[in-house]
């Protein structure tokens, strides 16, 4: 097959029908493999059982909205979630990405561009040739500094010897911040690097990530001293402030 980076599975879960049969048959002419949940405890069910690649999930379905589906698979869910809603609210925004979506788009979306979000989900933990070398490299190796252990094959994290439940874009994050340790690393280069954007000055995402990594690694929330804010910079990972 020519898409052969594209031949993983993904779960739509859409309550509408019709736009999901749409969905469902333009991914499949990309050569993946497609099954479909048609409310929020089936998709549960789904994620849970099949563990897909990918879930493409809407926000407003019955028996539990989008919000509550992440609460629930999240924990043991090392896929990826894209989020799709109409609502313009972007603390709905902020909320999804909280709960543990990776990315989110509103409807409607032309398909080509729910593609691309696709890829570029796919793209994290799977670079295209030369991308992203440098990191790729360091991220076969354990990565410790003090109580803090960075598993990034296993895609896991211990500190003091506790287990830390991560989503994927948090491990992500302090994985990047981590291999870059005393460097300030902006938003616009966390951005490029795990999702292939660039920052345009109003996504909190990377911020929203930052913030939950602070709270599971026991940071200060109002004065940081593992994960340091550089005003109008970036973010900092302070190496010796894991003992």
């Amino acid at each position: 097959m020519s898409e052969a980076i594209t031949n993983g599975t993904i779960l739509v879960a859409e309550d509408d029908e019709k736009l999901g049969d749409q969905i469902e048959r333009f991914l499949k002419k990309y050569h993946y493999d497609v099954f479909r949940a048609r409310d929020g405890l089936e998709a549960i069910e789904q994620i849970r059982r099949q563990q897909p690649d990918i879930v493409v999930l809407d926000l407003m379905m019955p028996g539990a909205d989008g919000f509550q589906v992440c609460r629930e698979v999240r924990a043991d869910f090392t896929g990826e979630i894209l989020m799709l809603t109409a609502s313009q609210d972007d603390m709905d925004h902020v909320a999804g990405l909280e709960g543990g979506a990776d990315g989110y788009l509103i409807k409607p979306v032309h398909p080509r561009v729910l593609l691309a979000h696709i890829r570029l989900l796919e793209r994290k933990h799977k670079p295209a040739s030369g991308e992203c070398d440098t990191v790729d490299e360091a991220s076969e190796k354990l990565i410790r500094f003090g109580k803090l252990d960075i598993h990034p094959v296993q895609r896991s994290v211990h500190l003091a010897g506790e287990n830390i439940t991560l989503t994927p874009a948090e491990f992500d994050v302090l994985s990047l911040l981590a291999q870059r340790a005393e460097e300030v690393v902006s938003r616009d280069e966390i951005l490029k690097t795990l999702r292939g954007i660039e920052y345009d000055g109003f996504d909190r995402s990377v911020d929203v990530k930052v913030s939950a990594l602070r709270k599971k690694l026991g940071d200060n929330l109002s004065q940081p001293r593992r994960i340091i804010t550089v005003r109008a910079k970036g973010y900092l990972f302070v190496p010796d402030a894991w003992s």
